[in-house]
């Protein structure tokens, strides 16, 4: 079982402070962190330009086989007669594809320590809406998982946004169960990832079920990593109320911590490598535009 996000905030003010600020959602700090996507967007090298993609061009891009789930009407007869395998004749596609992003809106990520000057929350909604208007400047089309369609619109940071506004808060830890991300698509999960791993696993298998790319980005604050507390400390825990554990000598605790930690984050390189996805580490303490470089860098690989 991880250890939660919140269990790491032994301040009762804090602690008091952080749910107050969850129950209120992101409407209020929205406009500020559209400002920040905007900013972080602007250093980031723009678009994926000139990938030639399988879609619904008009000319003649290959065959492969066909999979359970696709439309019959894809399949060319006249190739899959030639032998005993069923084949679909695809396009070249010189457009967009799709870049399904989701973020955590989970009551641990509005947890935030006096080592930084941002919730976990706030800087994933600045990653994903800055990632966004970085895609849709290069020509591709970007949705949020489970709450829009996709859009190409130079707008998507304010219309992602107001979905968000809409949606409010979410007690959901990872993406809702949904259709897999089709093989051309890729898939942006950000959040703190500290769910139980066979959770994050198993959602992972149901986006890639039809070889769609995906990257987990795991949003973490310093304390989480480096466990600072000394003496008596109580740990609350924030998704569930009244739930608490007391350390007596919380430095004891350290070396296990950092054990466990090491352990979760092994189990998250083995889920992503086992589908040819990426995992990206980001402390809320380092700037917003790191993750973007190197999700943009991922993102402009050619599919295997």
């Amino acid at each position: 079982m991880a250890v939660r996000a919140g269990l790491l905030d032994p301040s009762e003010t804090r602690v008091a402070q952080r749910h107050e600020e969850a129950a209120l959602g992101l409407a209020g700090s929205l406009p500020r962190l559209v400002v920040a996507a905007r900013r972080a967007s602007a250093t980031v090298v723009h678009g994926l330009h000139g990938r030639r993609r399988a879609g619904t061009g008009e000319n003649f891009w290959q065959f492969r086989r066909f999979t359970t789930g696709e439309p019959a009407g894809r399949i060319d007869w006249r190739r899959s007669a030639r032998d005993d395998n069923v084949y679909i004749r695809e396009q070249e596609w010189e457009a967009a594809h799709t870049v399904w992003i989701w973020i955590d809106r989970s009551r641990s990520m509005a947890f935030r320590s006096s080592l930084s000057e941002t919730s976990k929350v706030e800087r994933a909604v600045v990653i994903g809406l800055a990632l966004a208007d970085v895609l849709v400047r290069g020509g591709e089309r970007v949705g949020l998982l489970g709450l829009t369609r996709p859009t190409a619109s130079r707008n998507a940071i304010e219309n992602l946004a107001q979905a968000l506004i809409a949606a409010g808060d979410d007690d959901a830890h990872l993406p809702p169960a949904a259709a897999p991300i089709a093989r051309l698509s890729e898939a942006i999960v950000i959040g703190d990832l500290l769910a139980p791993e066979e959770e994050i696993a198993a959602t992972v298998a149901s986006l890639a079920a039809r070889g769609g790319r995906g990257h987990l980005v795991a949003i973490v604050d310093p304390v989480e990593e480096t466990f600072p507390f000394t003496g008596r400390t109580e740990f609350l825990d924030p998704d569930v109320a009244g739930l608490k554990l007391v350390a007596g000598r919380a430095e004891e605790w350290r070396q296990g911590y950092a054990e466990r930690l090491a352990r979760h984050r092994a189990a998250l390189a083995e889920i992503v490598r086992r589908h040819g996805w990426t995992l990206h580490i980001h402390r809320t303490d380092r700037p917003a535009t790191e993750p973007l470089l190197a999700l943009h860098a991922r993102l402009a690989e050619p599919a295997a």
